[in-house]
């Protein structure tokens, strides 16, 4: 797969919406990291975001971060992850992306990192705390190493902004179900996904994936129903963390729920 068209082919070949599931790597430890990840693939992922374990993540809420915290206390560092994303793609073709802070990126060095990333078989990286008027200082090292770059759009972005956001982003767009920190919220609202679904797709036909409070077969199916092309789930899914076997039966149930 060319990597900046990879979910736009992914989705075109489902035919339907796209499920990603997202898992910490290194949690709980290398080896059982790559397992779970062996597990989402063989139980319908479409594509997986996948994060590098970080110390402070102000976008996640507490079960991510418990994610993030076993996985540093079991002694992962970033190479560590680039190792296990270089055995996640000799198993697999389906889109791999990042979910990382910016912080990370910049110890690494911004060439460097996305450098790693085209060697490993990353398709997209989405930055969670770096805005939008500071994309240039990444997009076009990104873009240079054939790694897409991936920027939320919430109901609270203008058309101004989600017009802005879709000319500087490439593979999908990330849509926020609700205000506030992932795996929290009970209930997401169709109608307000909807709206800001309808208004990106004025500017784009990259796929417009729901995250942040997908915790749920109920929730993936609201999402879809609200014109997702693609869920993604992380707490509910790393709630089971080591447990291959649920991990397995809560995919596929989402799988199922989401066509």
């Amino acid at each position: 797969m060319e990597k900046s068209n990879s979910y736009l082919q992914a989705r075109k070949k489902k035919g339907k919406s796209l499920f990603i599931p997202f898992v910490v790597l290194g949690d709980p430890n290398k080896n059982s990291s790559l397992e779970i990840v062996k597990t989402l693939i063989e139980n319908g992922a479409n594509a997986l975001e996948l994060g590098f374990p970080f110390s402070d993540p102000p976008a996640d809420g507490p079960v991510i971060q418990a994610a993030d915290m076993r996985a540093l206390e079991s002694g992962i560092c970033t190479d560590d992850c680039f190792d296990l994303l270089k055995d996640i793609r000799k198993t697999t073709d389906i889109p791999i992306g990042l979910l990382i802070y910016y912080n990370l990126i910049l110890q690494r060095g911004v060439d460097r990192f996305y450098k790693d990333c085209s060697d490993a078989g990353v398709n997209s990286v989405l930055i969670a705390d770096l805005p939008l008027e500071h994309a240039q200082e990444v997009v076009p090292i990104a873009k240079k190493h054939g790694i897409a770059p991936v920027f939320i759009i919430s109901e609270l972005s203008s058309d101004e902004r989600i017009k802005n956001v879709a000319e500087m982003s490439d593979g999908y767009l990330y849509v926020v179900s609700y205000l506030g920190v992932t795996g929290v919220k009970e209930s997401v609202l169709e109608g307000k996904i909807k709206d800001t679904i309808d208004r990106a797709r004025k500017y784009t036909n990259l796929p417009l994936c729901v995250g942040f409070g997908i915790n749920s077969a109920q929730q993936a199916q609201v999402a879809v129903k609200a014109g997702a092309d693609g869920v993604i789930v992380g707490s509910r899914i790393i709630k089971e963390v080591p447990n291959t076997k649920k991990i397995a039966q809560i995919c596929e149930e989402l799988r199922l729920a989401i066509g």
